[in-house]
This record gives structure tokens, C-alpha cells and sequence, in this order.
């Protein structure tokens, strides 16, 4: 077998970034009235977010909980078979759960969704499959177009998952905006790393208030 040439390596991989930007861009028709009414939910919360996922999703997951807690969201990340083990016993009434899944059909999530929202916790579903039974049971549903050219083989979360991610920095934005969270804060919860050391902090980001919304089904 022949070597394959160094420009035809060089354009596959610039291919399959250029398929990804597509994806992400794809994302801006995306933040929507539903957008604003999960932005408003979390606002109005009492509780926490509970981030969860499996797969590549859990690991969206976790990062989107650590950038909501350091932007002034409290959340945390859990896993949906611990949780089926006990761990969703942390779960309350007032916390809001984030569920990240492509396909929509991980057994093991929807479980979890449907057990905490039996007690109370308001379900959010973000997917590429508003049908699926995870899309179904949550009390809020986010459907996030799917873009099989940007995951390889439509197997392999590549490009959607960066679309969830990218949807989910957004929000955090917003929030962080909507609560006037202050550099400082931030500085103060992030003393580790660069982060910590620098002596100079940016500017406040500008203000924003989120609409109410009525809390419904949907």
C-alpha cells in the first residue's frame, strides 16, 4: 500500500474541522425562545444544577458544570450509574438536572431523569432527538439539530457534542450576565493556575435580565 500524500492527510483533517465549524455555527439559529426559557429557569432555581450524561455527553457534562459553578451557576456533574446507585439521593426537589444525550436512548440516564423528576426535579433534555424517550419525559426539551457529516460514521459525538457544549457556554454566559457575577468572584473560587496570579481583571461584562417565563411543560 502506498503512502497516502502529506496534503491529502493535511485536508482530511482540515475537513473534519471544517465540518465541526459547521456544526457550531449551526448552533446560533439555536439559542431560541427555548433558550431564554432555560436561561429563566435557572435564574428563578433555588436549587443547583445537576449536570449528567454517558459517553462523550458525560464528559460535556462535566465541563459544563465546572463553567456554571465558576461563573456563578452552583452545579455539579452526575453520573448516571452512580447515580443509579445511591448518588442521586443528593439530588433535590429545587435543583434543576441538565440531561446530555445524541441519540436520546441511554437506558441508564433516563432512568435517572425519570427517578429524580418523580420527586420534584425539574428534567432537561438537551438532543439531536426530540422524539426519543429521553426527549419525552423531560419537562423541558432542547433539540439540537444533528449534523451527521460532523460525526464521523454518525457513531462517533464529535461535531454534536461540541454543538451541546457551545449551546451550554452560551447559557452560562447569559446567566453570569444576568447575575452581575464580578470578576472578583470569579478570582476568588479560581486561585489555582494562571487564573489565580493575575493582579489586573477584565472589565465587568455588561448586564443583562432574562424574561420570566411560566414554568409549563414542553
Amino acid at each position: 500500500m502506498n503512502d497516502t500524500p502529506e496534503s491529502a492527510v493535511i485536508e482530511a483533517g482540515r475537513q473534519q474541522v471544517r465540518l465541526e465549524a459547521e456544526a457550531l455555527l449551526d448552533v446560533l439559529d439555536q439559542i431560541d425562545e427555548r433558550f431564554v426559557r432555560v436561561a429563566s429557569l435557572l435564574q428563578a432555581m433555588t436549587g443547583k444544577v445537576v449536570m449528567t450524561g454517558s459517553g462523550t455527553s458525560g464528559f460535556i457534562a462535566r465541563r459544563s458544570a465546572h463553567l456554571f459553578s465558576v461563573s456563578g451557576t452552583p452545579a455539579f456533574f452526575l453520573n448516571p450509574g452512580d447515580g443509579l446507585h445511591g448518588s442521586m439521593g443528593a439530588v433535590e426537589a429545587d435543583d434543576v438536572m441538565i440531561a446530555l444525550s445524541k441519540g436520546g436512548s441511554s437506558s441508564e440516564l433516563n432512568d435517572l431523569a425519570a427517578r429524580v423528576q418523580s420527586v420534584g426535579t425539574t428534567v432537561v433534555a438537551i438532543t439531536a432527538n426530540g422524539r426519543s424517550p429521553l426527549g419525552q419525559l423531560a419537562d423541558i426539551t432542547v433539540e439540537l439539530r444533528n449534523f451527521p457529516s460532523a460525526d464521523p460514521g454518525n457513531l462517533l459525538a464529535m461535531g454534536s457534542t461540541l454543538a451541546h457544549s457551545t449551546w451550554l457556554d452560551a447559557l452560562a454566559v447569559v446567566l453570569m450576565r444576568a447575575r452581575a457575577v464580578s470578576w472578583e468572584r470569579v478570582h476568588f473560587t479560581h486561585p489555582g493556575g494562571a487564573v489565580g496570579l493575575l493582579a489586573n481583571l477584565p472589565e465587568q461584562l455588561e448586564g443583562l435580565t432574562i424574561p420570566a417565563h411560566v414554568d409549563e411543560r414542553g
